[in-house]
């Protein structure tokens, strides 16, 4: 259940990358054929933990690009379980963003939120990375904030008070929905609503405060919202 108003809610900002589009099914998917020729056997979520322990570390200040910290994603992998990493294999996750792919429940539920609220994205990304998976989104964004643009990285509070400032939005009649469990305390502290979708439940762990609403996916803040799909 809700804990605010949802009549007060008229935009919805969204992380991208784990809520609407699959970056763990494609994160998988670039790195396991590097890891099988260099004989590393991992698991899935062993391989999206890695993933988030490196890139935590690497978009730490100064700012750097999203290109540069998935590049050292990578050579991160190599010295932590020892293997050597090419130069051109360096770049094989910026490379693969291109390929990623929406979550099935994705586009029309963007489609059926957009006929009764203001949309925005706040995402991780670069901008010409944002702009080969925006079409696949299949609707259009009223502001697209990235870190490149915000020169910094969720869960940093400047890239969503920059969101906020572009939507010319008070906090309260926002809600922020994402699948990254670290971005609930920034939006509340912003005081906006939280929604928290659930997807595979791997960034649970990361959860310090409880969000306004937990949904399984987006097809279920449909019903929460009481929007017709």
């Amino acid at each position: 259940m809700a804990s605010f108003d949802l009549t007060s809610v008229t935009t919805l900002t969204f992380d991208c990358y784990g809520t609407l589009i699959d970056w763990e099914a494609g994160t998988i998917e670039a790195l396991r054929p590097l890891l099988i020729r260099h004989g590393i056997v991992l698991s899935d979520d062993e391989i999206i933990a890695t993933c988030q322990e490196l890139e935590d570390e690497l978009r730490e200040p100064p700012y750097k690009s999203y290109k540069a910290v998935l590049s050292g994603v990578v050579a991160g992998f190599g010295r932590r379980f020892s293997f050597p990493v090419e130069p051109t294999e360096q770049n094989l996750l910026a490379g693969s963003v291109a390929s990623w792919r929406p979550f099935p429940d994705t586009v029309e539920t963007l489609r059926a939120l957009r006929r009764r609220y203001r949309l925005a994205i706040i995402s991780n990304i670069d901008d010409d990375m944002f702009a080969v998976s925006v079409p696949k989104l299949g609707t259009w964004f009223d502001q697209i904030v990235t870190s490149e643009q915000a020169r910094c990285y969720k869960p940093d509070l400047p890239i969503f008070e920059e969101a906020l400032r572009r939507l010319t939005a008070a906090p309260a009649t926002v809600a922020h929905v994402a699948e990254g469990a670290t971005e609930v305390q920034p939006a509340r502290r912003l005081g906006c609503a939280t929604v928290w979708i659930r997807r595979n439940g791997r960034s649970a762990k990361l959860l310090t405060e409880v969000p306004d609403v937990q949904v399984p996916d987006m097809r279920s803040l449909l019903t929460t919202l009481g929007v017709n799909g």
